[in-house]
């Protein structure tokens, strides 16, 4: 079946979806053209809201957009670019997770709080506590612990925070040099002058995931990196166009966990497959092959029986990779489990 494209009326990306009372909600960011320079670190994305979306008929239906429910000058904390968000119910309340540079230029996470799905959130005054990059997921399991997921490499700091250890201690030099034979590029260093290579054979960085707090607003213990491996359980290498870069989703179906992300410079949507919500994932295969723009971003979510594939392109800006259009198709998967590939049209 042909991608719909959710709300043509603005551009929105990085879809987060959940159902909530019976009803499907959409969590993205909101994109404009703020006049930034593209650079690799993604400073052309100053975005600086939170909408959500609903919807009874995922295909089909009318989509509402319920306005803003977050504003970036309403947290203390943030200074701008208000990324990756998502929302998790405990309790009847719900907790809306999202990532915004702080004062010092870092990505840390944040809190907003709210008594209804559709909003407004209520910020908390600081950050979460140890919190750093970006792209939170936030997965309730069925024993009601809650988990989050998060980080991305590049513009989203991860390497700031994740170094690799020797004997693959990364290579750094300044931008002007070329970069080192067989080295794959991790982002810039602090400094920003700096950037940082992963040696040859090192293994890739990772998303992280960490139990959130009974109140779901802290960490309720230090964050563990999720370790994606091949099939005879050695990692992915740095250098693997299949490695994880960013936009970590999971979802569990059958008793399994899946672990989905982007491979962004690769421009694929990937996942792996675990049988708790830690880890080890062993690497399946390819969701989504490479959209138009430069980023590509997604949830997994099953709705009235069937599963659905939410993401965006940049078709509707012509290309212009800082102004992308949400879209949903259905997902298939075989007889085994496993996801089939997917183009969307």
């Amino acid at each position: 079946m042909k991608a719909r494209y959710l709300f043509p009326n603005d551009y929105m990306a990085d879809p987060s979806v959940n159902v909530f009372n019976g009803r499907l909600y959409v969590y993205p960011s909101h994109d404009w053209d703020s006049g930034e320079c593209f650079d690799d670190d993604g400073g052309h994305f100053q975005m600086r809201d939170y909408h959500v979306l609903s919807m009874d008929d995922v295909m089909d239906g009318e989509v509402t957009d319920h306005g803003v429910i977050l504003d970036v000058e309403q947290v203390p904390w943030a200074e701008k670019q208000m990324w990756d968000n998502d929302v998790v119910e405990k309790n009847g309340k719900y907790y809306l997770i999202f990532s915004a540079k702080d004062y010092s230029g870092m990505f840390r996470l944040g809190v907003a709080v709210s008594d209804t799905p559709e909003g407004p959130f209520r910020p908390e005054e600081h950050p979460i506590r140890g919190s750093f990059s970006i792209d939170p997921c936030v997965f309730k399991d069925d024993d009601g612990e809650i988990y989050c997921y998060f980080g991305g490499i590049w513009g989203g700091q991860l390497q700031w925070r994740a170094p690799l250890a020797a004997p693959y201690a990364p290579i750094a030099q300044p931008d002007s040099a070329p970069a080192p034979a067989d080295a794959a590029d991790l982002g810039h260093a602090p400094d920003k002058k700096t950037e940082l290579f992963a040696p040859a054979g090192a293994p890739a960085l990772s998303s992280y995931v960490v139990r959130m707090t009974d109140d779901v607003l802290q960490f309720n213990e230090a964050p563990r990196p999720v370790l994606i491996v091949d099939e005879n359980g050695e990692p992915l290498k740095a250098d693997d166009p299949h490695r994880f870069f960013e936009a970590s989703w999971m979802h569990k179906q059958n008793g399994k966990y899946y672990f989905s992300y982007s491979t962004g410079d690769s421009h694929y949507l990937c996942y792996a497959v675990g049988d708790n919500p830690y880890g080890p994932f062993t690497y399946q295969g390819v969701i989504l092959d490479p959209v138009v723009g430069w980023t590509t971003h997604h949830s997994i979510v099953e709705y009235k029986g069937q599963w659905y594939l939410f993401h965006h392109d940049c078709v509707p800006s012509n290309d212009i990779t800082w102004l992308r259009s949400l879209k949903v198709m259905p997902i298939e998967f075989d007889e085994n489990g496993k996801i089939k590939t997917m183009k969307s049209e």
